[in-house]
């Protein structure tokens, strides 16, 4: 219950950031770049040791490279909203129904793996949280920010929002029902779309490949909070998978 508010909450608190923050573009990016290094230390020291120590389950590589390549179809769909591509083209061309759907099947697929999940705060939860407010702030810079008020209107903006607020609660309630042999997989098809996403962020916004002393910070920061959380989630109990 406490994960599924927690969810929500991101998601609110990101689309209220974007309401009045989203003409700050910087913000948005160094959100998501400090994001992305911490999701992609999540994937690595918490997803992918999850994945692959589950013995009864074979190739799971596969479904990390499903998971690839089902973020690259919905990119296709969201236009790449995910790493804050909401202004590199008129934004009439992305249809809310298209931008709606694969963000929500972006989410939906990440609450499949909190089903199995023991303890509150897990670093996976965190994962999805931070990750979560970067997109809702763009979301809500969209949404809220958009030159033509006129069309304004015509978009149901709250009804998106609740949309992508409630996308991860469902795949957790869903994920419940589901043969918890399954989950390996459903884990490395995430570990998939987590790896993808923070590394195009990480590699895209480097533009003429300079050295950006700001955003290696902002990685590192990520990475940092990432470890950080992991030490001192390793340390208080034993491990348990």
């Amino acid at each position: 219950m406490i994960s599924v508010i927690l969810l929500i909450l991101s998601v609110i608190a990101g689309v209220f950031l974007g309401k009045y923050f989203g003409k700050k573009e910087k913000l948005a990016k160094n959100l998501l770049i400090l994001s992305a290094g911490f999701l992609i230390t999540i994937c690595l020291n918490e997803v992918f040791p999850q994945v692959y120590v589950s013995e009864e389950s074979t190739n799971l590589g596969i479904f990390v490279i499903l998971g690839v390549l089902l973020q690259m179809v919905l990119e296709a769909l969201t236009k790449g909203f995910e790493h804050g591509h909401f202004h590199h083209h008129n934004e009439n061309n992305i249809l809310p129904v298209a931008l709606m759907v694969g963000l929500f099947v972006h989410a939906f697929i990440e609450g499949i793996p909190l089903a199995s999940e023991k303890e509150i705060l897990s670093p996976y939860l965190l994962g999805i949280l931070v990750h979560n407010i970067p997109i809702s702030f763009i979301l809500g810079a969209f949404l809220f920010n958009r030159n033509d008020t006129k069309n304004s209107s015509s978009y149901p903006s709250l009804l998106i929002i609740a949309l992508f607020a409630s996308a991860s609660p469902l795949g957790m309630l869903l994920g419940n029902y589901f043969n918890p042999d399954l989950q390996p997989y459903f884990l490395a098809v995430v570990g998939g779309i987590f790896l993808h996403i923070s590394s195009v962020i990480i590699f895209e916004s480097n533009k003429n490949h300079n050295i950006d002393w700001m955003k290696i910070g902002l990685v590192i920061l990520g990475v940092l909070l990432a470890l950080t959380m992991h030490l001192f989630h390793s340390h208080p109990h034993t491990h348990h998978h």
